[in-house]
């Protein structure tokens, strides 16, 4: 990059930061520091969300009920624990594109990934494989062929990948969609990602959704790269399930609690095996310390325990805060910000990395992810130089670094700040 270039790149960042009208959120936030004393360059909400500002107040709040009103904080205060889950439910209903009913905040995602599929995969005779991307997150690897072996099947015969060989990953609906047409009358569940999350590719829920149901498969979708990154419309997609985490674009802390979404058509239903808990219990009679387990209507029933209150706060803090700034803003903002990264990228340092992200930005979120042209010795270099110099992506195996704009607190000047030490990483 000429110094002329450099100089033209970072003037016209500044000028879309000044532009920006939600440049202000970024004071909402805690920006971790270089060891230089600046802010870090910070490109890696894909997998760890910042934390904001007034989550110490939200917090302290709950602690403070606790050493005030100790078990009477279940039933007083402003925000009574026994039904602080409920009050997530329409904001959260409204960032996955459900009914209020069909959402519920609970439990990790992993772990209502396993309570899902305990509802939703029920192999039959010959319907019993589940079909997976390949490559996927390994926590849905695991889960999958555990629930496989679980139903005492082989996951060498019932667990189906679909997708490209190589380590780009990209995969079209449309190979989805074949086999679905092949072997369709074998499959029993289809579990596909939100956003793919080493590529960052987006997919078409409700073209999947559709595809599943015509083959007679139940299907589900981990969102955790898609949750406040990209558009959701669950219930109109019809998908029968979902579940996300709350920790990376949502910024509600390392672990906090997942999102669980299950469609209205199998509220109620006889038909359909689930465990059960004390929290899925009917709130009328989950008091009555009875035998007898009578469902909560709607997604509640698959609670199990009682709300994780200091996890569920920062999801508060989280879901007011996204619907402060706008959903639709936020995207907009997203596919300007990652357009202009991709354009440095593609005219300063193309010869450097590969952009495996698809180019369209309906199928995709913030998340850019650039493959090292030399491979992954010089991928490694490249990589701590960006470390070294405050700019904070993550690395994926084999050559693959990750970057990820986010809306709420990045800048424009931040996308040319990546390109600029991209550039000096050429020369290590």
């Amino acid at each position: 990059m000429s110094n002329t270039a450099l100089e033209q790149a970072l003037e016209q960042a500044r000028e879309l930061d000044q532009a920006d009208p939600l440049a202000g959120w970024r004071e909402a936030f805690w920006i971790p520091q270089h060891e230089n004393g600046q802010p870090q360059t910070y490109l890696v909400g894909n997998s760890l969300g910042l934390q904001p500002k007034r989550l110490a107040e939200y917090m302290n709040e709950e602690l403070s009920h606790w050493r005030e009103l100790g078990v009477e904080g279940h039933f007083h205060g402003p925000r009574p624990w026994m039904s602080y889950h409920e009050g997530l439910r329409e904001p959260m209903a409204r960032l996955a594109g459900a009914k209020p009913a069909e959402v519920v905040a609970m439990n990790a995602l992993t772990v209502n990934l396993h309570l899902l599929m305990v509802s939703f995969f029920q192999p039959r005779g010959a319907r019993n494989r589940i079909v997976i991307e390949r490559q996927p997150f390994p926590s849905d690897r695991y889960a999958v062929e555990s629930q496989i072996r679980f139903h005492g099947l082989d996951p060498d015969e019932c667990l189906v990948e679909l997708g490209a060989e190589s380590d780009r990953r990209l995969v079209d609906e449309e190979q989805l969609e074949d086999y679905l047409a092949r072997e369709g009358d074998r499959v029993a569940l289809v579990l596909w990602p939100g956003v793919q999350y080493a590529t960052g590719q987006s997919f078409d829920l409700a073209r999947i959704s559709r595809a599943a149901r015509a083959a007679g498969a139940r299907v589900g979708f981990d969102l955790a790269h898609a949750a406040g990154n990209v558009p959701l419309s669950l219930h109109d997609a019809g998908a029968d399930f979902a579940a996300w985490c709350s920790y990376k674009y949502l910024n509600s802390g390392a672990g906090s609690v997942s999102g669980v979404f299950v469609h209205e058509r199998h509220h109620g239903s006889d038909d359909l095996p689930r465990f059960h808990g004390w929290w899925g219990c009917d709130p009328e009679q989950r008091f009555m310390m009875g035998p007898d387990f009578v469902p909560a209507a709607g997604a509640d029933a698959w609670l199990l325990s009682n709300s994780h209150i200091l996890s569920m706060a920062p999801v508060r803090v989280s879901l007011e805060m996204f619907e402060e700034a706008g959903y639709e803003a936020l995207r907009r903002k997203s596919r300007a910000m990652t357009g202009f990264l991709e354009e440095l990228l593609r005219a300063q340092v193309d010869d450097l990395v590969e952009i495996i992200t698809p180019a369209d930005p309906g199928r995709r979120g913030a998340q850019l992810s650039l493959a090292v042209r030399a491979g992954r010795e010089a991928g490694r270099r490249l990589f701590g130089h960006l470390t070294r110099h405050g700019v904070v992506g993550d690395w994926r195996e084999p050559d693959i670094i990750r970057v990820a704009p986010v809306p709420m607190y990045n800048r424009f000047e931040d996308c040319w700040n990546l390109v600029r030490r991209l550039d000096e990483g050429r020369h290590i």
